[in-house]
């Protein structure tokens, strides 16, 4: 039985090699078609995957206020004039905003306000610009950070404005690289900081960077949100020194809208994610109230936002998925019918083969076993190709692929099913001639 398969293999593959070109056209929907589902569902996995990690770095159920400088006021309402409406005037995104939005809209988790300083670190004659951010400890929290060494601020950092900070791995890597610096002093701006704390790495692509509009985090300097305000920056409190230099500024620059805003940021968790609308809802409207009516503010919802995203790609690639599918399946029907016709071309062939004992099974076998050939090789080259595709994409257009075991399991098999399903007609076509009508053939 063994030597009967092997003979009639044999004889198949001396067909397909007989046949070069034409096999080789006849496997090119195969090729196409698992190199095409490889790729899509490598770029696929890639973007899904890209855009856990965001939802990971933005957090998980946040709403994010972030202050507008350029103030837009509400419309003037119907029947009013401009001129006897009096200018609303708002003192900005605030602590009384963060206070007034715990005390009054339910279902607010964590709240996390912060202030984001452009500023410098200098450390043994070494300089280099950074970005002091204001926080408390809800900041890490919300955001899912970690501490790879030393300790988050306590109350009595918080309370008073103590001159300590948490420092990213790359600002340890660079100023600290041979010494543990906790306990430490680093130079930020004006005004020295004791580390009491360094944050684990967070692997960051510039794309991250880009769409969300983030920060690299391991170049930043963690400040107590009352240091920054009482030792560095308030801008809620009018001083001498601003006083001063708005008076000696041209009057182009007096037209241009200074940054009033207390807070640069406040990011608002929310406790279950059904909630986010209708929480994001009834803040605009306390703000909108708090400012006076002017809209200096814009509000976020980035995790409902990337999962739209992540939606929106799931059907593009379930779309480019079905047109790899039918391409496959162009290929199957184009198996199908080179073997019609090579059945054919060798009726006289088969009639002299069953002449000289070779039964129905035989010639099925023979037929099949050359469609099966054809549909294996052309996936193994679309496996090739496919996984080529995949690797190019990631390194020439900077878009992540994730190759998965899974992907090529299934297009070889589904490739393997084409041969078998699609040549199976031809086969049993060819078993089913006359002997002595096929040696009379012309």
């Amino acid at each position: 039985m063994n030597q009967r398969i092997l003979a009639n293999f044999n004889i198949a593959l001396d067909a397909v090699m007989a046949n070069k070109l034409r096999s080789l056209l006849t496997g090119l929907g195969i090729i196409f078609g698992v190199a095409a589902v490889i790729a899509m569902m490598a770029i696929g996995s890639g973007a899904q995957e890209e855009i856990l990690e965001q939802i990971k770095l933005v957090g998980v159920n946040n709403i994010v206020v972030t202050p507008i400088i350029e103030q837009k006021e509400s419309e003037v309402e119907e029947g009013e004039s401009d001129q006897g409406k009096e200018k609303n005037l708002s003192a900005g995104l605030t602590l009384l905003d963060t206070k007034s939005i715990e005390e009054v809209i339910p279902g607010i988790e964590k709240l996390s306000p912060e202030i984001i300083i452009d500023t410098y670190i200098m450390k043994n004659a070494r300089r280099r610009s950074a970005k002091l951010v204001g926080v408390d400890n809800s900041y890490f929290d919300i955001s899912g950070f970690e501490l790879s060494e030393g300790k988050y601020f306590n109350e009595d950092h918080v309370g008073y404005g103590k001159p300590v900070c948490i420092i990213g791995k790359s600002i340890k890597a660079k100023f600290f690289s041979k010494e543990n610096p906790i306990g430490k002093k680093i130079k930020v701006g004006s005004h020295w900081l004791k580390v009491i704390g360094v944050l684990e790495e967070r692997h960051i692509s510039k794309k991250s960077i880009s769409n969300l509009g983030i920060r690299d985090y391991n170049m930043d300097v963690y400040a107590p949100l009352q240091t920054v305000l009482i030792r560095y920056e308030n801008r809620s409190l009018v001083t001498e020194a601003a006083i001063k230099m708005f008076s000696r500024s041209n009057p182009e620059d007096r037209e241009k809208s200074p940054n009033y805003h207390q807070l640069d940021r406040l990011v608002i968790q929310v406790s279950k994610t059904d909630q986010l609308n209708g929480v994001a809802q009834v803040l605009s409207k306390t703000l909108k109230r708090k400012h006076k009516g002017v809209v200096d503010y814009e509000i976020t919802i980035p995790e409902l936002l990337l999962k739209q995203q992540q939606r929106t790609k799931s059907i593009f690639n379930f779309v480019l998925g079905a047109i790899a599918g039918i391409s496959l399946l162009v290929g199957g029907i184009g198996i199908m019918n080179i073997m019609l016709a090579s059945v054919l071309e060798r009726i006289k062939e088969i009639g002299l083969r069953m002449a000289v004992g070779a039964k129905k099974a035989d010639i099925t076998y023979q037929f099949l076993m050359e469609a099966v050939m054809i549909s294996v090789s052309g996936g193994l080259v679309g496996v090739i190709l496919g996984s080529a595709i995949a690797i190019g994409v990631s390194e020439v257009a900077d878009i992540p692929t994730i190759l998965s075991i899974f992907s090529i399991i299934l297009s070889f098999g589904v490739a393997v099913s084409i041969g078998v399903i699609f040549g199976y007609t031809p086969a049993k076509r060819a078993a089913n001639q006359d002997p002595i009508t096929s040696l009379r053939y012309e």
